[in-house]
């Protein structure tokens, strides 16, 4: 029997630059291809190479990373691939497993943590699983948020129980590539968060000091 090959678009290690786990060191695993286009996105995930998972934990060991550091499963879109198998073997070397996904598909049950950053209203979220839990949404104005978090606890009933149970709910000012109405996103999401004190500013801090 074949083993499953996943593509994979880059394998690198870093610190983790945003949300919760912000300024944590990690491993990234950046599988290739997503479901959705955002205007935004500034991730080239198109180019791959497959790899198995042997593959995968061998590419680790020559890094090498620390066994106890966090592996975030990241794209692209990682639910289009990434499963329980992979989870468990990352576990099993040592990993804390991480997953940042748009939502549009379940996450395997067996992550430690999952950032769900929706895109569109409409979210398939695991909430079965004990992993901690983050919902970061992209700002671009306060008008916008509101209307996009009454449209995603419209459409997806249990997304209400994902945000209670969630450790953490971030907003993250979008990074238009003009300074100055990023300047004007940044100002307004912090008044935002100043009305709104359960979100947390959620910041691309590997931008900011120039690591990837």
């Amino acid at each position: 029997m074949k083993s499953k090959k996943y593509r994979i678009n880059e394998i690198f290690f870093s610190l983790q630059g945003e949300g919760y786990n912000t300024g944590q060191a990690a491993v990234f695993i950046r599988f290739a291809g997503c479901n959705m286009r955002c205007s935004f996105c500034d991730t080239d995930f198109n180019s791959y190479t497959e790899m198995t998972s042997d593959e995968i934990l061998s590419h680790l060991k020559d890094i090498p990373v620390p066994h106890s550091t966090l592996a975030v499963l990241t794209g692209g879109e990682p639910t289009l691939q990434a499963d329980t198998a992979l989870v468990a073997s990352l576990k099993a070397m040592g990993f804390e497993v991480a997953m940042e996904s748009n939502g549009s598909l379940p996450a395997p049950e067996n992550l430690d943590w999952l950032t769900l950053s929706p895109k569109v209203p409409k979210m398939e979220p695991a909430l079965g699983s004990k992993y901690g839990k983050e919902l970061k949404l992209v700002f671009t104005s306060a008008e916008d948020t509101d209307r996009f978090l009454s449209e995603l606890l419209a459409s997806s009933p249990d997304m209400r129980q994902f945000m209670e149970e969630a450790r953490c709910l971030s907003l993250q000012p979008c990074d238009t590539g003009n300074a100055e109405r990023n300047a004007e996103i940044m100002r307004e999401c912090i008044e935002y968060i100043k009305r709104n004190p359960q979100w947390r500013l959620s910041l691309q801090t590997h931008k900011l000091v120039g690591i990837k």
